[in-house]
């Protein structure tokens, strides 16, 4: 019995509902350490909308792009300043300096990954990493990762403190998203408690440290998403990345302040049932005893 069905060419009006649906979707999921990508892969599925697919997955996270950059605009306008008055004056060692630098070496990471897996990876859209058996077995062990950095990480370092190193180690770990189920939010994050940040500054700099890699993708897969009919065209498209704008805003506010005052231990409860549920449905699914 197939897992996925077909969606087929959508009205207009069932395609701007499935991109309000995906929109919510990607808005909750881009943020918190659950993963987006699998979310964007399951949840359709569990509908019977079948895959929306890489492209139209990549374009509606530039919702989400467009919230973090309103959200922090403050912070990004003192990283601009700060890197100017660096070059003009070499004052490298201010704060908003590093931070500026942190990302763009955190950024190179998984640029260079991205490439690399659409040269060694071509059919990545239907390989086995997006597999729902995959995505579940990624999603549990990433789970007892984080639960691991909640347990080790001495969370005393700040924002204030980050440096380039910071930026590479937490950009590595970013990389590691481009496999579906292990959430770029959620990696970054665990690098960075590991590493002693704490929760709230770890989660900001996770967001920060997104808005290039989110964007580049996005904007490599616009084109071919807005030609597939299965999702119908650019009106949306649109919809959907509003939807996820709105959303991301609310999810990103909300999850700053949840992480002043409590743990992560709730997103490794989260990811485990997520991961053990998606096990044993689809397995069920697929031997057709349900």
């Amino acid at each position: 019995m197939p897992i996925i069905a077909t969606a087929g060419v959508l009205s207009l009006a069932q395609a701007c509902w499935h991109a309000v649906v995906l929109g919510i979707v990607q808005g909750l999921t881009e943020f918190l350490p659950i993963s987006s990508t699998a979310h964007l892969k399951v949840v359709p599925v569990l509908l019977g909308w079948g895959d929306p697919g890489v492209a139209f997955t990549a374009v509606i996270q530039l919702g989400s792009i467009v919230a973090v950059l309103a959200y922090f605009r403050r912070d990004l306008l003192e990283v601009v300043s700060g890197i100017s008055r660096a070059f003009r004056h070499g004052q490298w060692s201010d704060p908003a300096a590093r931070l500026g630098v942190a990302i763009a070496l955190g950024t190179v990471p998984i640029v260079l990954a991205g490439l690399a897996m659409k040269h060694f990876v071509p059919d990545y859209e239907h390989s086995g990493l997006r597999s729902l058996t995959s995505i579940a077995i990624v999603s549990i062990v990433m789970a007892l990762i984080l639960a691991a950095a909640e347990l080790i990480g001495s969370r005393r370092r700040q924002l204030q403190q980050v440096t380039p190193r910071d930026g590479l180690l937490v950009g590595l770990a970013q990389a590691l998203a481009l496999v579906p189920g292990v959430s770029r939010s959620g990696s970054t994050l665990t690098a960075s408690l590991f590493d002693g940040w704490q929760r709230a500054d770890a989660a900001r700099f996770s967001f920060l440290l997104g808005i290039p890699a989110i964007t580049l993708a996005g904007l490599v897969e616009l084109k071919d998403a807005i030609a597939m009919p299965a999702n119908g065209g650019l009106i949306p498209m649109l919809v959907g990345v509003l939807t996820a704008g709105i959303v991301s805003w609310l999810a990103i506010a909300w999850l700053l302040r949840f992480l002043q005052r409590h743990s992560t231990w709730v997103f490794v409860g989260y990811r485990l049932v997520f991961g053990v549920v998606l096990l044993v449905f689809f397995r069920q699914l697929e031997a057709g005893t349900l």
